[in-house]
């Protein structure tokens, strides 16, 4: 069981019976009131977001998540089909909702995690770097550098990103899948 002061940031509870992730989490006080740990929470079934204060008497249960490699497929009308690592007829598919920001970072035949809770699969954890093909990026004119010597570069998957001037099509660039920013070119 979790206190209140310990349902910090990236924690899985189980609030309402049914797992959350602490999206904020802020504990302050206010005048001479006991402390409150202002949360804002994300249900990992159905995407739903709220805002919940816990008290100092209130106490949470951490969720057990249970991850496993999978191996990505194909998107379909809104929906994302993977299957296990070793085993292509052993499929499922997620909605878009479920997906979240980590779309724009998964390309076809990439292998990543799928959380789980109690045998129900709720969404899916990219590495925290990844490395992606630049379909498009205009080219660096002399003197551009107004801007902060940065430009908006098109990736394999469809993203677009800011990357510096000398990022040039063909390039494999590394991404930080968590802030969505460029790191580093891999190779010319």
């Amino acid at each position: 069981m979790l206190e209140y002061n310990e349902i910090t940031l990236r924690k899985y509870i189980v609030f309402e019976n049914e797992p959350w992730e602490v999206l904020d989490a802020h504990v302050f006080r206010k005048q001479q009131r006991k402390p409150v740990n202002a949360t804002k929470l994300r249900n990992l079934l159905n995407g739903r977001v709220m805002e919940h204060s816990f008290h100092v008497s209130d106490k949470a249960e951490e969720a057990e998540i249970i991850s496993r490699k999978v191996k990505y497929m194909y998107t379909n009308r809104g929906e994302w089909w993977f299957c296990s690592e070793n085993n292509p007829a052993d499929r499922f598919q997620l909605a878009d909702t479920l997906i979240g920001d980590s779309r724009k970072f998964l390309k076809t035949n990439s292998v990543i995690e799928a959380l789980q809770f109690e045998d129900k699969i709720f969404g899916v954890k990219l590495p925290i770097k990844v490395e992606l093909l630049v379909k498009e990026a205009p080219p660096a004119v002399r003197g551009d550098t107004a801007k902060g010597g940065n430009k908006v570069i098109t990736l394999e998957t469809g993203a677009t990103i800011t990357a510096p001037m000398f990022v040039e099509p063909g390039d494999i660039v590394r991404i930080n899948t968590e802030t969505g920013e460029y790191v580093d070119r891999v190779t010319k």
